[in-house]
């Protein structure tokens, strides 16, 4: 499992350093952008992050497991949405707003925030799952959607243009708000509950 670890986040790691790029470069475009503004734009990429999360998270273990409840199927994709989403989202974010003391920061949590978009919108993502599940496309968006959320997470918590240093500050929590959770979310978390994998290629 360590070894499958390690192999995953390497070849992860590229694909999030170009989401993190893009991340920087949606963020000089939108230095002048109103904080509702931001906030709305947070809450449709957050909801959508925790939809693909479950729908990968939930088809990752229906792929690699013969035969389970369904009980056990809606608690690991809810978990590992929900919880690592908002760990992705919202608290690195505000750890990196704190760090860089930005003055708008606060933590949004969707879950409960906006409990009556997240939080559905998790359990669609595992229904989806269990019907039709595929891992390879959803988990490369997933990845984008995820920068791009804790994107602007951080962008409600400025107020215009920052300092060079800033600029890389974020570049980091960026990277890190993603290469880590999303490959946990997807890939770690979902196996961690199969003793004895099936030998099936993802969709």
């Amino acid at each position: 499992m360590f070894r499958e670890i390690i192999t995953e986040l390497k070849h992860h790691a590229p694909f999030t350093i170009f989401g993190a790029i893009t991340g920087i470069v949606i963020m000089l475009l939108s230095l002048k952008l109103p904080y509702r503004v931001s906030y709305n734009v947070f809450y449709l990429l957050h909801p959508l992050h925790v939809f693909l999360s479950a729908l990968v998270t939930a088809a990752m273990y229906k792929l690699h497991k013969d035969k389970f409840p369904l009980i056990a199927l809606l608690i690991i994709g809810y978990l590992g949405s929900i919880g690592i989403a908002t760990l992705s989202d919202s608290i690195i974010p505000y750890i990196g707003e704190s760090i860089l003391n930005m003055p708008n920061r606060g933590i949004h949590l969707g879950f409960i925030e906006r409990w009556w978009l997240v939080n559905p919108l998790a359990i669609i993502g595992i229904i989806v799952a269990y019907y039709k599940p595929k891992t390879k496309f959803p988990h490369g968006l997933h990845v984008l959607l995820s920068t791009w959320a804790s994107l602007f997470h951080i962008i409600m918590a400025g107020t215009g243009l920052l300092s060079w240093l800033s600029y890389i500050g974020i570049f980091i929590f960026l990277f890190l708000a993603v290469w880590i959770p999303c490959c946990v979310s997807d890939i770690i978390f979902p196996l961690l509950f199969i003793k004895k994998p099936r030998n099936e290629k993802q969709n």
